[in-house]
């Protein structure tokens, strides 16, 4: 078997793989689609539970893929995800396995999970208070996201990271608060700086809240300390909090960008190869795939995919176009 890796030009290697199992949500934030939903892609368009589980077979056995991370939309939506998760971990015993998830399904499937072999889960909240949850997911589900957490907790899928992203004028004012919650339960605690990448393209520079202004509000209720260890290609900034009550980390994709250091490959639900997350470009494996394909023919295809990927992803250049796809089509 051969073994090759996915480089890039700038001498990056991709070793961690998102992979996309559906663009569908149970939630409709404000910030990621509009509120009647999207055009979902047509089922035959998604790749089976076969076909995706073919995929990180050659992305570990022939690729060097270390790490896997479900996304979505929603992945919890998808009914083999127990069953994809557990023929995942049988590729290995070190094969890292996550999961981000608006944890709606969690209480249900923690368990499960847990037994077919995952290691942990992220889990997106953005606010503490049920009003504001209801007016950014447009959803009264805030209860269910608790109650899916504290499963999560229950069955070992630690360490157990929230990420959040603050929204001007909705929740700017709850930063030290959601800090708050999350360290009473052991949580981890990650701000996000809002990405353009919502399906109305309304994402705009000035509104979003940067790094900074996170770091401004959080310092007013605690001290934050460097973490010691370096970050290498982890996109959050970490730090100590109250000299060890927990930590809280600050993912500043938009100004502070990390690309240089980035070790990530995505998949999208309907077979597609995505080198960045901001990528105008996409290619095609679900074709191979479905055309009889060998392994080796589909990790080559794979492998230039890669070779392709940009030095950055450009958002702060003013030629900077949204990809088409909102995030919810692309996988977090």
């Amino acid at each position: 078997m051969s073994h090759r890796v996915l480089a890039d030009r700038f001498g990056r290697v991709a070793t961690d793989l998102r992979v996309s199992l559906t663009d569908r949500c149970n939630l409709r934030c404000n910030y990621c689609m509009p509120a009647e939903g999207l055009d979902w892609l047509p089922g035959d368009d998604v790749l089976t539970d076969d076909e995706v589980v073919r995929l990180i077979r050659i992305g570990v056995e022939h690729l060097g893929i270390a790490e896997i991370r479900f996304t979505g939309g929603e992945p919890l939506i998808r009914r083999g995800f127990v069953d994809i998760v557990r023929r995942s971990r049988e590729l290995g015993p070190g094969l890292g396995l996550s999961v981000t998830t608006n944890a709606l399904g969690l209480a249900k499937t923690a368990h499960a999970l847990a037994e077919a072999g995952l290691d942990r889960v992220n889990v997106s909240l953005d606010t503490v208070r049920p009003d504001t949850f209801r007016e950014i997911t447009r959803r009264d589900r805030f209860a269910d996201v608790v109650a899916g957490l504290s499963a999560a907790q229950e069955a070992g899928l630690g360490p157990i990271k929230v990420n959040a992203v603050l929204l001007r004028g909705t929740n700017d004012d709850q930063a030290g608060e959601l800090l708050a919650w999350c360290l009473e339960r052991g949580y981890e605690l990650r701000f996000i700086e809002q990405m353009p990448l919502d399906a109305q393209h309304g994402w705009n520079r000035e509104a979003m809240i940067t790094a900074d202004e996170i770091f401004a509000m959080l310092e007013r209720d605690y001290t934050l300390t460097p973490a010691s260890e370096p970050r290498g290609s982890a996109p959050a900034e970490l730090f100590t909090v109250d000299g060890g009550r927990g930590t809280v980390g600050v993912i500043a994709s938009v100004t502070r960008p990390f690309c240089g250091d980035c070790d990530r490959v995505r998949l999208t639900a309907d077979g597609q190869v995505r080198n960045c997350l901001f990528a105008r470009s996409e290619s095609d494996l679900r074709t191979a795939l479905r055309g009889g394909g060998s392994d080796e023919e589909i990790a080559d295809r794979w492998v230039v995919a890669m070779a392709g990927k940009a030095a950055g992803h450009g958002i702060d250049d003013e030629t900077f176009l949204q990809p088409d796809r909102p995030m919810s089509a692309i996988g977090g």
